[in-house]
């Protein structure tokens, strides 16, 4: 059976928000290096990416790298900013033929310069694109998000920008990282875990959460499909009783 054909292409996510887990693990049981697990995820990156735009996602935000990642093995780290740069450039051609725009969340400054400055001219060539709009969660922390959203306002609030009063969730969301984005409808997570990982906490405030035990690496189209399919079986209430929602 092809799953996709089972999809309500009516009622998709608008934006798909994805934890990748588990490329260590999948390197360890092949007894191979964490790196070549890292190579091989960047294959479900494109696979997942190439699956969403198909479909006519609007929205897809991966979970690359946190803050609290610059803590692993030097080794580990140089390999993975390697390899953002070797998939920015390789990928720049499926971004532009797709139709699809990139950004980018997070602390950037700390990045590499290489690989700062890889990220910011593919931003720039597909800046225009609307297809859909591909988000790398970069040197990404949301409570460093949050805490610099409330530093910004805090400011504005001092220098008479703003008021206290004015104050609502609108102001909040236009402050943080995500601001050209909408709320997360489908976070999902690779590899069993089953924690947020300080991924996107004031966004996911009402995303459905969707986990498998499928290491990153072995994440296919199919997964995917997966994942939403489980989620349009769900009954998204926002608070509301299902007889408010009938």
């Amino acid at each position: 059976m092809n799953l996709k054909e089972s999809i309500n292409t009516k009622s998709l996510p608008k934006h798909i928000a994805i934890i990748m887990d588990g490329n260590g693990r999948w390197a360890k049981q092949k007894g191979l290096l964490r790196t070549v697990g890292h190579e091989n995820g960047t294959k479900s990156v494109r696979e997942t990416v190439e699956a969403c735009a198909e479909l006519g996602i609007e929205n897809l935000t991966l979970y690359a790298f946190s803050t609290e990642n610059w803590n692993r093995p030097k080794i580990e780290v140089q390999t993975l900013m390697k390899l953002l740069v070797s998939s920015l450039k390789k990928e720049i051609k499926t971004l532009e033929e797709n139709d699809i725009k990139l950004t980018a969340i997070g602390c950037l400054n700390e990045l590499p310069k290489k690989a700062y400055r890889e990220l910011q001219e593919v931003i720039e060539k597909t800046k225009d694109n609307k297809h859909m709009c591909l988000t790398l969660a970069l040197s990404y922390g949301s409570r460093e998000e949050i805490l610099n959203t409330v530093k910004k306002i805090s400011a504005k609030v001092k220098n008479n920008i703003i008021s206290l009063e004015k104050i609502d969730e609108s102001v909040i969301n236009e402050h943080l990282y995500t601001r050209n984005l909408p709320d997360v409808d489908l976070l999902i997570r690779t590899s069993g875990e089953q924690r947020i990982s300080n991924f996107l906490l004031w966004q996911i405030a009402y995303a459905e959460f969707y986990f498998t035990p499928v290491l990153w690496p072995d994440f296919t189209k199919q997964c995917l499909y997966e994942a939403i399919i489980e989620y349009q079986k769900r009954e998204r209430r926002f608070g509301k009783t299902s007889e408010q929602l009938n």
